[in-house]
């Protein structure tokens, strides 16, 4: 297969946002979406995900296999949306247009803009306790200064970022891996594995947890490899995406799930604290610290270009503009990431309950829009989309699809009798000693309504229509006819 390369600099700023990326400027191969992915779950976030399961009651030696479970799951339906990228060439919430309709996409799209936030603040409090101690400042300068950092990558766009993966994958592979070292070396982690039976309700809750974070990806997964070029293979995109993701949580949060063993209440604290401690001697606590604010620059780049791109498609869905100047991009993320490090700072001292409720609540709401958009995609539209049709809210696929959107809020109610959150507990739960299956019973309830339902109404074109010209216009086409649009296999 070819290797397509991009016009410019390889860190001249990005100057496609929501439009669809034209074969003139594909370029990369899967690989990257290994070194991404791997790069992006090599951080401390996905170490206090995998440590959760253990601070809230599981013995690590069940929680690491349930971890895996759920990254397996979850991976599999991630990488699924990743290998819409390369074929489309637009970003993910803007295809799920085809499924919810242009205007109905901004319903899951406002949750999307919510989880971003959330994840990035989130993110942001950890790494500017890392950037603190690199910088002997405080937590809160540290958060700022972790900001405009995030800014500066995040505004240069998709190549940077990949870059910012390659150099996460190293680093996060050598200091992940000497951390799993030190912890073997100074603790005796047998003694602290394996003391408790196997609990159904913990087990499920580290197999959502694993799941939970991996579906997580997938309003944005497709955003990374939609520049690959149109004929990359769709296994090798898949492969990629889930090796990197899966390979790399699973790395992280088994050596969480081992540090919450061993260490007890010493890790609820000061989670980025003890890791330095764990390091050993300064020189190499320095190099964690590093290490940490590495892996977290990487992913909250992640939220904050994903952020924006939500936004944005959510703006020019009632506006029908696909195109934006670079200073309006800018101010887009600038604006994104100044409202994070705002809730960053205003972050309660209650983290891990906090973090292990939000990651289990978007749970619910992402299983059911995963479900709609990749039966449709690849069961009733056969991969086979209308792209100009995306931002045309008078063209095939409308202003809004009830059948989605009804199915989309089905999925989410029916999961409630299920859920075990800190907030409320479902009553089928309570019957079940506590085991939250509210994301198993949302994706199997919303795949098989939506298959049912939408295959009586769904109009999928023959073969995928592209747009004619690499230089689309900065508004959507007219409704009328199919001028100036070329059509693919």
């Amino acid at each position: 297969m070819p290797e397509h390369h991009p016009p410019g600099d390889r860190l001249t700023v990005e100057r496609r946002t929501i439009e669809a990326v034209p074969d003139s400027e594909r370029h990369g191969t899967p690989r990257s979406q290994f070194t991404l992915w791997f790069g992006a779950n090599m951080q401390i976030t996905a170490i206090v995900d995998g440590a959760l399961s253990v601070v809230f009651g599981a013995d690590a030696l069940w929680a690491i296999p349930a971890l895996l479970i759920g990254n397996v799951l979850g991976g599999t339906v991630m990488a699924l949306h990743s290998a819409q990228g390369p074929r489309l060439g637009v970003p993910q919430m803007i295809s799920s247009r085809a499924q919810f309709g242009v205007y109905g996409a901004v319903l899951p799209l406002l949750l999307v803009i919510l989880m971003y936030l959330g994840f990035a603040a989130t993110g942001s409090v950890l790494a500017g306790q890392a950037m603190a101690k690199l910088l002997h400042i405080g937590t809160d300068a540290g958060i700022l200064v972790f900001g405009a950092l995030t800014t500066v990558v995040a505004v240069t766009g998709y190549r940077l970022i990949h870059i910012a993966g390659r150099i996460a994958t190293v680093v996060g592979a050598l200091g992940l891996g000497y951390l799993l070292v030190r912890l073997f070396t100074q603790y005796d982690v047998g003694a602290h594995v394996g003391d408790k039976g196997f609990e159904a309700a913990t087990f499920l809750l580290a197999v959502g947890l694993g799941a939970g974070w991996q579906l997580t990806f997938g309003p944005y997964v497709a955003d990374y490899s939609r520049y690959l070029p149109r004929d990359t293979s769709t296994r090798a995109t898949f492969w990629s995406t889930f090796a990197g993701s899966v390979v790399g949580s699973q790395w992280a949060m088994t050596l969480g799930a081992l540090t919450a063993a061993v260490a007890g209440d010493a890790f609820l604290p000061d989670q980025v604290g003890f890791l330095g401690d764990l390091a050993g001697p300064a020189f190499l606590a320095f190099l964690i610290y590093l290490v940490i604010v590495v892996g977290k620059l990487t992913v909250n780049c992640l939220n904050a270009y994903g952020g924006f791109m939500s936004i944005l498609t959510t703006v020019t869905a009632f506006d029908r503009r696909s195109r934006i100047s670079a200073a309006v991009r800018a101010a887009y993320i600038v604006g994104f990431i100044a409202v994070s490090m705002v809730i960053a700072l205003a972050a309660s001292d209650d983290f891990l309950t906090n973090f292990k409720n939000f990651v289990l609540l978007l749970l619910t709401v992402f299983t059911p829009w995963s479900a709609i958009n990749l039966v449709d995609y690849y069961l009733l539209s056969r991969e086979r989309v209308d792209i100009p049709a995306l931002y045309d809210p008078d063209g095939r696929y409308g202003r809004w699809n009830v059948t989605a959107l009804t199915c989309y809020v089905i999925g989410v109610v029916v999961q409630v009798p299920f859920l075990a959150t800190k907030l409320y507990t479902g009553a089928i739960t309570k019957k079940l000693d506590g085991a939250d299956i509210s994301w198993i019973v949302g994706l199997a309830v919303t795949s098989a309504l939506y298959w049912v339902w939408a295959r009586r109404t769904a109009n999928p074109p023959a073969e995928t229509i592209h747009p004619a010209t690499a230089e689309q216009g900065g508004r959507a086409p007219a409704p009328t006819g199919r001028a100036g649009f070329t059509s693919a296999g």
